[in-house]
């Protein structure tokens, strides 16, 4: 197992239990009783290309069949087997953990999105897993438009020990970027967590509100945002696609976090993705506790995708 604390892969093979069931039940009817002929590696192709696969990766999986397996019997067990393989040599290229460097203090991470993907939830998970790991957090609760968001994050800091810097109801955040930075600076802390209103990553009003947060933050401090975490939801499917587009077009992102993998059968989008853009995956969400927010694991999450043991 490629985690030391028992239970995880268990958790993310029951978080990606949708996933797997689309695509075992699938697989299971188009190879039972009969070889991978031409029709039954077409159906395939299909069907992992309704899983959010993406054309190229599932095009890409079926030639390898194509290959060594062309008008033999195959069962499911082995194809899943193959289809894992051949996700994970994909993963692999984007599986990055999120190091934070010592030497920069605070290490400023800004996390961005759209609404609903996540990201408040995202963060206090984040400060919970660095409190606990022994580093200073403070939090600041930029999306001042939203009310709730503010005070979930107040929740999730009080219970991870972490300082949330919060402003008034629509205030400007920039300037309580900006405050926060400064907070941060005077607590010695260790990690400075930005949440940002959700953005319509196709409102571009909207993203120039956001390009100011980080016009202030780097007069402040030249060499942040240290990382720019994109926070996307998996239940959007192939949307996803343009999200990531847009924001690493308009913003710049350093790095990945698929949030509600547990709640969708489109998990395989996030295989695609790393097909397409090559960037850095650093966590997954599979559920709503703190510890399901979790390091990204290619050969896990492959093998999760397709229901296998680990």
């Amino acid at each position: 197992m490629s985690d030391a604390k028992p239970g995880l892969f268990a958790r993310l093979k029951s978080g990606l239990a949708r996933s797997a069931q689309r695509l075992t039940d699938g697989i299971a009817a188009i190879v039972t009783r009969r070889k991978l002929d031409e029709a039954a590696l077409t159906e395939l192709e299909d069907l992992l290309i309704t899983a959010d696969l993406g054309l190229a990766v599932s095009k890409e999986m079926v030639a390898g069949l194509r290959r060594t397996r062309f008008n033999q019997e195959a069962s499911t067990e082995e194809i899943r087997t193959t289809l894992a393989e051949g996700a994970a040599n994909i993963l692999r290229r984007v599986e990055k953990p999120l190091t934070i460097d010592p030497a920069i203090k605070p290490f400023v991470i800004l996390v961005i999105g759209v609404n609903g993907s996540g990201k408040t939830t995202t963060i206090g998970k984040l400060a919970k897993s660095y409190v606990d790991a022994g580093k200073k957090v403070v939090i600041a609760a930029g999306d001042t438009f939203r009310a709730a968001a503010v005070e979930q994050l107040k929740i999730w800091g009080e219970r991870a020990g972490a300082f949330v810097v919060a402003g008034a109801a629509n205030a400007d955040a920039a300037g309580l970027v900006f405050d926060a930075l400064d907070r941060a600076r005077k607590d010695s802390a260790d990690i400075l967590l930005i949440d940002t209103a959700g953005r319509l990553h196709n409102k571009s009003d909207l993203m120039a509100e956001l390009q100011k947060v980080l016009r202030v933050l780097k007069k402040a401090e030249p060499t942040a945002p240290h990382a720019v975490l994109l926070v996307l939801d998996a239940t959007v499917g192939q949307n996803a696609h343009a999200q990531v587009q847009t924001f690493r077009d308009m913003i710049g992102v350093t790095g990945l976090v698929m949030t509600k993998l547990d709640g969708t059968a489109k998990g395989g989008v996030l295989v695609a993705i790393a097909e397409k853009y090559d960037m850095p995956v650093h966590y997954i969400g599979v559920g709503e506790a703190a510890e399901d927010l979790r390091p990204f694991v290619a050969v896990d999450f492959a093998k999760s995708l397709v229901g296998l043991e680990d």
